[in-house]
């Protein structure tokens, strides 16, 4: 089954990784690095990448067939989407025992959702 492993960020998140030395930077990077090598291995991990600053966004409309952007952020909350996984794995517990060892775990900025299967949902009655 997929699941994804979404990764926010809030204020906290960031002023703790503004406060961190290069070298203490880079140990939290390296975590990440051999949690892909770990689901490289086990051949659960699809995807992940980490997001680039709501800031840099552009929200796209179309409206009577002109499309229309507007520059971010949109939503009106402290935390935005800072990356992901796309897993591929044998169960919810297991997606949540991966997800434990991303970093951003520990203050509790870390979701994980199974994908919607789109051929279910079109025989679902």
């Amino acid at each position: 089954m997929k699941y994804v492993i979404l990764i926010y960020s809030n204020p906290e998140s960031r002023e703790i990784w503004g406060r961190l030395t290069v070298e203490q930077r880079t140990e939290g990077l390296k975590a990440y690095a051999a949690l892909d090598a770990d689901l490289d291995a086990s051949g659960e991990r699809l995807f992940s990448e980490a997001l680039d600053d709501v800031s840099k966004a552009k929200r796209v409309a179309v409206t009577e067939g002109r499309t229309i952007t507007t520059d971010g952020p949109f939503a009106e909350v402290k935390e935005h989407l800072a990356g992901f996984f796309l897993l591929d794995c044998e169960s919810l517990e297991r997606a949540v025992e991966i997800a434990a060892r991303v970093p951003e775990a520990e203050l509790g900025l870390v979701e994980v959702r199974p994908v919607l299967n789109l051929d279910e949902v079109a025989h679902r009655a």
